[in-house]
């Protein structure tokens, strides 16, 4: 098929996009207009600006899926959140109904529901129009909500090695009680392509873990271990300057560390893989294997 892949660029799209190719699909990477190269079947796009259905209609000419890997952890005037998550997706959406674009894949996240962040509340705003959308029967989409998504590339995961080689480990107290159940991106990838594959009929809200929960600070304890370091010795970073290092964060953009993530370290994200392991064919890469086979 023809497939319009947004965030074709980032930490997930990128993954995406190598998958998507090897199956034999042709896709048309969305890239914003600063990134774009001179490569073939890139298409602009400005998810900070492109708000209406009319500026999406034309790229969904011989389109036959769409895929949505667009998403940013803060917000900033380059990428404002609302934008990004939540009027530009829901855009995309109505374009995709008016164009008969009906498969759509949408990566959104796990542990996004009773959340008051930003990112969850824009996150939550583009799945239900897009489920809205659905139950009139205007499109057939599938909402992927992942949890921590680990790979090469990705700011989060490059933040858990670098702690994880730290002899000494000061952790915010959230993190020593959060739990996550951490997915590789490559097999996120992989239930992507078999989203889009001939014979599946799967829709709706797919929640998209691993196969184990563990918290946080444990996750960063494996990944140490998976490099060969021995135990490190953890500390608790006391709530005060927990508070003063989100804040700290927040005038670095560049960090994922702020305090929309410390908020949202309140909540666990975790979820049943049961049709997620059913889109693979097989269990996900469990957390212990991460670093060998997502970390490259």
């Amino acid at each position: 098929m023809h497939i319009l892949l947004t965030g074709s660029t980032g930490f997930i799209g990128h993954t995406v996009a190598a998958a998507l190719t090897r199956a034999g699909h042709t896709v048309h990477g969305g890239v914003s207009p600063r990134q774009r190269t001179a490569q073939p079947l890139q298409i602009p796009m400005d998810f900070a600006r492109d708000t209406t259905p009319d500026a999406w209609l034309p790229r969904l000419a011989g389109i036959d899926a769409v895929v949505n890997a667009v998403g940013v952890l803060r917000d900033s005037s380059a990428r404002p959140i609302d934008a990004v998550h939540q009027h530009t997706p829901v855009a995309l959406f109505n374009a995709c109904a008016q164009a008969g674009v009906r498969r759509v894949v949408h990566i959104s996240a796990l542990g996004i529901e009773g959340s008051t962040t930003r990112y969850a509340s824009t996150k939550r705003a583009a799945d239900v129009h897009l489920q809205a959308l659905a139950a009139r029967g205007a499109l057939n989409p599938a909402i992927l909500r992942p949890s921590v998504v680990f790979g090469k590339g990705g700011d989060s995961s490059a933040l858990f090695m670098n702690l994880a080689r730290l002899p000494v480990a000061l952790f915010p107290g959230p993190m020593l009680t959060a739990r996550v159940q951490p997915v590789s991106v490559h097999d996120l990838a992989a239930a992507i392509v078999a989203l889009l594959g001939p014979a599946i009929a799967t829709q709706g809200l797919i929640e998209c873990p691993g196969p184990e929960a563990l918290t946080m600070g444990d996750f960063v304890a494996s990944l140490r271990q998976q490099q060969g370091h021995g135990p490190a010795r953890v500390l608790r970073l006391p709530d005060a300057l927990t508070q003063l290092s989100a804040r700290m964060g927040d005038a670095v953009p560049s960090v994922p560390w702020c305090t929309e993530t410390l908020s949202m370290l309140g909540s666990d994200n975790v979820g049943n893989p049961a049709v997620f392991e059913q889109l693979l064919g097989r269990k996900g890469v469990h957390y212990s294997q991460l670093v060998a086979t997502a970390w490259r």
